[in-house]
Order: structure tokens, then C-alpha cells, then sequence
């Protein structure tokens, strides 16, 4: 992962596009579930890698648990 990557390593927390401030979530993809931020332009980051359900990634989000190598 590089620098500015993510928003945990300096990418902004708001959308240049759209000028949403930008919270995490679970989100959905075809390689299963993962949290990140999207907003009205579409998905923006990937904060965390992959869990095969949605359970998994709500529990991460809740416990502030997740991390991306």
C-alpha cells in the first residue's frame, strides 16, 4: 500500500469531486465484502482487505478492528 493510498495513510476524508466528507462502511464487491468509503461519484477507498461476509465486515467496522497490508 502506498502513501495517501488510503485514508488511514493521508488520502483527504472528503471527495474532491463532490466535497463529501467521507466515512467508512461495509461495502460489497465482486471479491467479497470490504470497508472503505464511497460517496454520490462513486467508491473513493478501500480501507481494509477482504471478508467473505458481510457479518465479518460489520463486526471489523464495529470494533474498529480492520486494517489493509
Amino acid at each position: 500500500m502506498l502513501p495517501g493510498e488510503t485514508i488511514a495513510r493521508g488520502a483527504p476524508d472528503t471527495c474532491p469531486g463532490c466535497h463529501t466528507r467521507l466515512n467508512n462502511q461495509v461495502l460489497r464487491s465482486a471479491a467479497g465484502y470490504c470497508i472503505g468509503t464511497r460517496c454520490c461519484c462513486g467508491p473513493y477507498s478501500r480501507e481494509s482487505g477482504y471478508y467473505r461476509t458481510e457479518e465479518e465486515a460489520e463486526r471489523a467496522l464495529d470494533t474498529d478492528s480492520f486494517f489493509r497490508e
